[in-house]
């Protein structure tokens, strides 16, 4: 599904005149490096930044908004929009699909907003035959096992078998490492909230993403 550019953001760079086209930011990471906590932190400091909103075939939990939380389908909606090839990946867990809508996606990158995408190694696999040329993929790894380790035991909400369980997919999780455009190591994460937002400054500022280059620079060039 392709839109046209009609009123694109503009790229909050030193020239504000230039229009762009959004970005999709993935971040993935075994669990327990601090992939969530970053994905807060850049969307409560990054008004052009919001998070991919997915479909799935799960019935709602207690406090779940449709269309904010997750927009809810049954199974023959979610096969459909498959069929069509309007997800631009899913996957199913424990017996639920999920999903992400590219229509929705289009839009805000048309509108040179820039969509966050909490995935695994494989819906970043999918994003990429998708949409390489919008996607910045980042991978955040812990500072060692033994911390990612204590991590997971400090958050508290797992029982001991889910604790090694995490742990031993970790290690599959990471070894497709190389697979990322970034890769930031999670020892503290203000830095590392600050080396994504420093990625996805730079990725703003790419040419092909701006735009609205050529027509800036034939303004100034006019004078």
């Amino acid at each position: 599904m392709t839109l046209s550019l009609s009123h694109p953001a503009r790229d909050g760079s030193e020239a504000p005149g230039i229009a762009r086209r959004g970005l999709m930011l993935v971040l993935s990471s075994p669990s327990g490096a601090g992939k969530s906590t970053i994905a807060r932190a850049l969307l409560t400091r990054d008004p052009q930044l919001s998070m991919s909103v997915s479909v799935t075939t799960r019935p709602p939990r207690p406090g779940e908004i449709d269309g904010l939380d997750y927009i809810f389908v049954d199974g023959a909606t979610f096969q459909a929009m498959r069929t069509a090839g309007e997800l631009l990946e899913h996957a199913t867990v424990f017996g639920n699909s999920y999903g992400s809508p590219r229509g929705p996606v289009e839009q805000v990158l048309t509108a040179g907003r820039d969509v966050l995408f909490d995935v695994d190694w494989q819906g970043t696999q999918q994003l990429r035959q998708n949409a390489r040329a919008d996607l910045v993929s980042v991978f955040i790894l812990p500072p060692s096992r033994g911390e990612l380790e204590r991590r997971l035991r400090a958050r508290a909400q797992d029982p001991e078998e889910v604790v090694c369980r995490r742990m031993a997919k970790a290690a599959d999780e990471m070894s497709h490492w190389a697979e990322y455009d970034y890769i930031v190591v999670n020892h503290d994460v203000g830095k590392a909230v600050e080396a994504v937002s420093a990625i996805l400054d730079a990725e703003r500022l790419r040419r092909e993403r701006r735009v609205g280059l050529a027509e800036y620079v034939e303004r100034i060039s006019r004078g």
